[in-house]
């Protein structure tokens, strides 16, 4: 079942993201200058939302932790720890991250339901940002003990860490092109890692900000977490 086909080098483009300057491989100085933008722009969003409002909502919904810390791979699969706003019953947590989170996930609790669908469980990552672990923009930060189809996401995927030549993200190609959710199939696994390699292999100031500004736009317009 673990399937050996290659990552295509080429994928057809989508409107608003592939077309302009973006479409060239960004300057070697830009991954120099990224974690200089990344912080500046954590910091900008922390102050402008502030999370201890969500973090009160969460202790009067359900009881358990505020914060839900799990460890996933990072940039040249270094384990990291990634944070978030608790979303599941503390009892049912799995902190390994095996089992998906699926559309009408029993164990999402009422608010929880409400931040994965606006994305602000993912506020508290950007201290992650600020510490260094997470990028603003890059491939999205996957559970050590993530399966896809019963195989380990690793075995089953193929080219896997190659997603982790950079340093993982909050956004990235994958959330504005409609491809975030579950990963139910080896094949949409492919797809995903396709558009993470793609990312690192085009990144610059340019498309950061434009996956930046086309995230608003998704999170606006679809909120298709579950």
């Amino acid at each position: 079942m673990i399937s050996n086909e290659q990552t295509p080098d080429v994928l057809v483009p989508f409107a608003g993201i592939d077309d302009g300057p973006a479409a060239r491989p960004g300057p070697r100085i830009w991954p120099l200058v990224k974690p200089v933008f990344d912080r500046l722009f954590a910091l900008a969003v922390l102050v402008c939302i502030a999370p201890v409002l969500i973090a009160i909502a969460i202790k009067l919904d359900s009881p358990g932790p505020v914060l839900f810390r799990q460890h996933r791979f990072g940039r040249h699969r270094r384990i990291i720890p990634v944070t978030k706003f608790r979303t599941m019953r503390h009892d049912l947590t799995d902190h390994g991250g095996r089992q998906q989170a699926l559309r009408g996930d029993a164990r999402v609790t009422r608010l929880g339901a409400v931040l994965r669908r606006t994305c602000l469980d993912e506020l508290p990552q950007f201290w992650d940002v600020l510490a260094g672990r997470l990028s603003v923009v890059g491939p999205r930060p996957h559970p050590l003990k993530m399966e896809v189809e019963g195989i380990p996401a690793e075995l089953a995927i193929a080219n896997y860490h190659a997603r982790h030549e950079v340093r993982p993200g909050i956004t990235g190609l994958v959330q504005v092109r409609g491809n975030s959710g579950p990963v139910e199939t080896i094949a949409k696994g492919r797809d995903r890692i396709a558009h993470d390699i793609e990312y690192a292999r085009r990144q610059s100031l340019w498309l950061d900000l434009r996956i930046i500004a086309r995230t608003f736009h998704v999170l606006l317009v679809q909120r298709s977490n579950y």
